[in-house]
């Protein structure tokens, strides 16, 4: 018995030893795990794609009622974005009679810093097109964050390829182009030279935009790393607080709100301007939400190639359902801004900090 047992024992052992030898086989991967991350990334582009460039629809409807609707349209969508989040970060802890907010996962403080950007920067973003700077322009500019968060990155530790490089390039001649192709305006001289002097003040706005928004972003990719994919949060207290920035426009939204209901040399009713408003609330919920979900999850530099795609797709659509200006120096800009985004992309980025790899 004990001769079979030693027999027995080492022709398992044998045929242990060989099956640990042998290649395991790799399962893959089976469709019921890799379909929630599909569906999850699908949806976050479903977000961005789509309801950005609804809300770039509203936002050029808005416009062409009010040029200077910017600061009560920022105002509007603060106040419904923060309503209709408030309910989530609500808590009944034991013991209270009042419900207080749910502790947070990141800091005040870093919340705080990322709403002096952003709101700064959209305000800017909205002002600008009361300054002779075409709805075209406005788009290619703000699809040229490319060499601004690549400055920040670099500054940041990260390095870049020479094809990067190139691309950047590009984007920054692209952007060039695009602001000196602007179509000059007819009438007097001294009009002209008005019109210009505004068109550079909003072109300044522009540029300060784009540095605060490649702040924000590098701040937004840290924070993200730091403290976990906490986009709702992100998303509730960015626009809580926002509020104290229209203190000091209170006159500036009460005249944009009044617009609206202003029909008098437009062919929309109030009824349809207000519409057009909720409309584009909801569209920047949807958007805001399927950004802050895309850049908890990728870099910011992958999150602009993703939005630079949503601009080029707004900036034709702009062209083709407004009738907006267009010319071969814009479309030659707007080419090299798009274009190198993607080269840009192409070539992948080359981290060299330790800690990164």
């Amino acid at each position: 018995m004990s001769r079979n047992r030693r027999r027995d024992m080492n022709g398992d052992a044998s045929r242990g030893d060989s099956s640990a030898l042998s290649p395991v086989p790799d399962p893959g991967v089976q469709l019921s795990q890799a379909a929630p991350a599909l569906f999850d990334y699908s949806s976050i582009l479903s977000m961005v794609l789509g309801g950005c460039c609804v809300n770039v629809w509203a936002y050029e409807q808005l416009l062409n009622i009010n040029a200077r609707i910017g600061s009560a349209l920022s105002f509007s969508q603060v106040v419904f974005i923060t309503l209709q989040s408030f309910p989530a970060f609500l808590v009944f802890p034991p013991g209270h009679r009042l419900p207080r907010l749910k502790p947070r996962q990141v800091p005040l403080t870093r919340w705080a810093a990322q709403v002096l950007l952003l709101t700064t920067s959209g305000l800017l973003n909205n002002w600008a097109f009361a300054y002779s700077v075409p709805l075209t322009i406005l788009i290619v500019f703000r699809s040229a964050g490319l060499p601004v968060s690549m400055l920040f990155g670099f500054i940041a530790g990260k390095r870049y390829t020479a094809m990067q490089a190139v691309s950047v390039i590009l984007v920054s001649t692209g952007v060039i182009f695009a602001t000196l192709a602007r179509p000059s305006s007819s009438g007097a001289a001294e009009k002209q030279a008005n019109d210009m002097q505004q068109y550079t003040t909003g072109i300044s706005m522009l540029v300060t935009s784009l540095v605060l928004t490649g702040l924000a972003g590098l701040l937004q990719e840290q924070t993200y790393k730091t403290y976990g994919p906490c986009w709702k949060e992100g998303v509730f207290y960015t626009h809580l607080l926002s509020f104290p920035y229209f203190i000091f426009l209170v006159r500036d939204v009460e005249q944009g709100l009044r617009s609206l209901s202003n029909t008098s040399g437009r062919d929309k009713s109030a009824l349809q301007s207000w519409l057009i408003l909720a409309l584009n609330m909801l569209s920047q919920l949807i958007c805001v939400s399927g950004v802050n979900r895309l850049s908890s999850q990728v870099s910011s530099v992958s999150t602009n190639i993703v939005l630079t795609t949503r601009k080029a797709i707004s900036l034709c659509f702009s062209v083709w359902w407004f009738g907006n200006d267009w010319n071969a120096g814009l479309g030659v800009g707007a080419g090299m801004v798009f274009g190198g985004s993607l080269l840009f992309t192409a070539s992948g980025p080359k981290k060299v900090d330790k800690k990164e790899e």
